[in-house]
């Protein structure tokens, strides 16, 4: 057992409750990953099978189906030079019921083909077998984006800087040394030149594993209906999608100083990390942005007899919506006057984020709030009144990620373990 985990491996896009586990680590203790860029590199690497490249799963000492794991973001360093992202669009014959999940050479035939890279541009990535292109998407509108040395801004680039960085994809990227994706800027895209954006990284990917095998895209209420009654290998049922631990958020308040509550359905836990974006405005409407390669350090402690059946967020500071935001002391002493007068006592309470997963946002709200009724054994009706009055609903991901955020009284918080790590968080 160890206080510390250093990860240097991936899935290949898979998330298997049998695969076998680093670790294990100790409660309390740390894991250090290196994590390779999510998306479309892996999208661009038909031997994938998850649409995501994240890491071989950690068993933490301890945790049983029914436990939570704690994990907090203590640092994000973002270590790639350049990376590239757009739009997509799935290009037939070239996937068997999902592009993302199984793909295949068109030409040959052959699935989950290994490829390679003759060139730049999406043509030059081709199945080694044929040598015909094989790449499951196109980008109808795509960027090559270039970061300073502080990782503050970033720029995209003109067509000669996007060919140059493509002529250098895997370094200008920083792919960590196991990696196997093929690089995203080799594409060589320039449609927005000159376009400043500031850097915010967040991890995309960041979950425990759940307890049926799914594609690690997938594990989550949005993309995880493409898997219903799909005809490939990875196909379930709409029942098999309560197995998910919605570890595929795209959040971007999962960031440095965040604490994350992932449910445990698994010995061990499974803790998975991936798909570090550099920035991502509410809803990662173009479904990609800039997927970065990164140095994460996670703290993990487990929370014992937790049950819960999703993510829970303890934002940073920054992060939490103004109504929801703990009271000041100036504020408390308003409103214990204010309380007085009326003959009332004020509450104590302090903001969580429940995230709320589903095939749409309305069906993500509903779960959301569900999670949020069952954990603190408070009615839908309350929750929705509190939510209205002290709180926010905000977009994760179109098109079903949703983070419901609220002050809760501490009297509905059961779990003693979870209540210190809320207290200590704010």
């Amino acid at each position: 057992m160890s206080t510390t985990v250093i990860v240097n491996k991936f899935t290949n896009g898979i998330l298997d409750p049998s695969c076998e586990m680093l670790g294990p680590l100790e409660s309390g203790g740390r894991m250090i990953v290196h994590t390779a860029p999510g998306c479309w590199g892996p999208m661009l690497t038909p031997k994938l099978r998850g649409g995501h490249e994240v890491t071989v799963p950690v068993f933490v000492q301890g945790a049983k189906p029914g436990d939570a794991v704690a994990i907090t973001i203590e640092s994000i360093v973002v270590t790639s030079d350049a990376t590239s992202s757009g739009t997509d669009a799935a290009v037939d014959g070239r996937f068997t019921s999902d592009p993302f999940v199984a793909a295949k050479c068109a030409n040959c035939g052959q699935e989950y083909p290994e490829s390679e890279i003759q060139g730049t541009g999406i043509q030059a990535i081709v199945c080694k077998n044929c040598k015909s292109p094989v790449c499951a998407f196109e980008m109808p509108n795509g960027y090559t984006m270039v970061f300073d040395r502080e990782r503050n801004i970033g720029i995209t680039v003109s067509e000669q800087g996007a060919a140059a960085i493509a002529s250098n994809a895997r370094d200008m990227m920083q792919l960590p040394q196991n990696s196997v994706q093929n690089p995203v800027a080799l594409l060589s895209r320039s449609d927005l030149q000159g376009t400043v954006s500031r850097l915010r990284p967040f991890i995309g990917q960041l979950g425990t594993t759940p307890s049926i095998t799914f594609p690690d895209s997938h594990n989550a209420g949005d993309f995880g209906q493409f898997l219903i009654g799909a005809s490939h290998g990875y196909a379930i049922s709409e029942e098999d999608l309560t197995h998910r631990t919605d570890g595929h958020m795209d959040i971007n308040k999962v960031r440095q100083g965040a604490t994350v509550i992932c449910p445990v359905k698994v010995d061990g836990a499974g803790v998975y990390v991936g798909d570090v974006h550099a920035m991502q405005g509410e809803g990662e409407i173009a479904g990609h942005t800039c997927d970065v390669s990164a140095i994460c350090v996670l703290r993990i402690d487990l929370v014992k007899n937790m049950p819960i059946k999703g993510p829970i967020i303890l934002p940073a500071a920054d992060d939490i919506p103004y109504l929801a935001k703990p009271l000041t002391t100036e504020e408390i002493k308003r409103a214990e006057t204010l309380a007085k007068a009326h003959n009332t006592n004020i509450e104590h309470s302090l903001p969580i984020s429940f995230v709320g997963t589903g095939a749409n946002l309305n069906n993500a709200i509903e779960s959301g709030l569900n999670r949020a009724s069952n954990l603190l054994d408070m009615s839908v009706d309350e929750v929705k009144n509190r939510v209205t009055i002290s709180g926010a609903i905000e977009i994760g991901r179109a098109p079903g990620v949703v983070i419901i955020t609220f002050r809760v009284p501490l009297i509905f918080i059961k779990n003693k373990q979870f209540e210190q790590i809320l207290k200590l968080s704010y």
